[in-house]
Order: C-alpha cells, then sequence, then structure tokens
C-alpha cells in the first residue's frame, strides 16, 4: 500500500463506523437468542412484524422493505406458510401479485415476538435518554438514505 494513502482506522470517523457495525452485529445475536425459544430468527421477526403492521402486503413490497432479495423471501415465506404462521394469496386484479397475511396462530406469534424485541430494546436503551436514542435514528436513517441511493444508482 502506498505511504499517503489512508487506513480505515486512521480515518477520523472510523470509530463511528465500526461501533455501528458491531452494535448491528451483537444487537442481531442478542435478538436472535431472545427469540430462540419462540423457534424463530430475526428474519423470520422482520416478516412477522412487516406482515403485523401491513396486512396484505405483496411478496414485493416486503422484500423492498427488508432490503432483500425475491431469493430469501422465497425460501423463507415457505417455511413459514408450512409452519402455519403465514398465507399467500393471488391478489384479486392482479393475478401475478401474491399478497401476505398471518394467520392467527402467526399473529400469535408476532405479538410474543414483538413482546420480546421490545424487552431486549428496554433492556439495552434503558439508560440513553430519548433525545440521545432520536439523534442517533436519525443519523443512522441519514446513512440508510444515501446507502440506499448508492444502491439504486449502482442498478
Amino acid at each position: 500500500m502506498n505511504k499517503n494513502q489512508s487506513l480505515p482506522w486512521d480515518h477520523p470517523r472510523f470509530r463511528s463506523w465500526i461501533a455501528v457495525a458491531r452494535a448491528c452485529q451483537l444487537m442481531q445475536q442478542s435478538l436472535a437468542r431472545s427469540l430462540a425459544d419462540l423457534d424463530i430468527k430475526p428474519p423470520h421477526l422482520d416478516i412477522l412484524v412487516n406482515l403485523y403492521r401491513f396486512e396484505g402486503i405483496s411478496q414485493q413490497e416486503l422484500a423492498r422493505k427488508l432490503l432483500v432479495g425475491r431469493s430469501n423471501m422465497s425460501m423463507l415465506l415457505p417455511q413459514m406458510e408450512k409452519r402455519g404462521l403465514i398465507l399467500r394469496r393471488d391478489d384479486e386484479r392482479d393475478k401475478r401479485v401474491l399478497r401476505l397475511y398471518l394467520t392467527p396462530e402467526g399473529q400469535k406469534l408476532s405479538e410474543e415476538a414483538m413482546a420480546i424485541q421490545t424487552g431486549l430494546i428496554d433492556r439495552v436503551l434503558s439508560d440513553e435518554p430519548i433525545e440521545q436514542c432520536m439523534a442517533t435514528a436519525d443519523s443512522m436513517e441519514r446513512i440508510i438514505t444515501m446507502l440506499l441511493k448508492d444502491l439504486r444508482d449502482e442498478d
């Protein structure tokens, strides 16, 4: 490497970059451990929560919200359908579109999982002032917007 090139750890914002990445990894690991008794993983929770909030969302809309490809959806959704948590139905106006719904069992599991997630959020962030949490969220949302724009520009 050329001596004039800067190294990542020499960048003044590197510590922030690493802290965000590590916090995200650890939050996912903690959430996965917390959900283990329900026999679901964080990607399942993401699907359940979105179907709870947006009943009848299309598979494509869900994939877009979760920032995952159709292949990920096509692996997870059949598992969840087989388990009796979700239903996939044809859209009445466009037969190419599948709409997603929670079953009563899926709704019950969603509520249990959301309680676990909320408890984890409370435990981890309760000492942080709400203003600091909101400022962090604002910063992360700006980063998300920039990264999503970069991805769209590449496509």
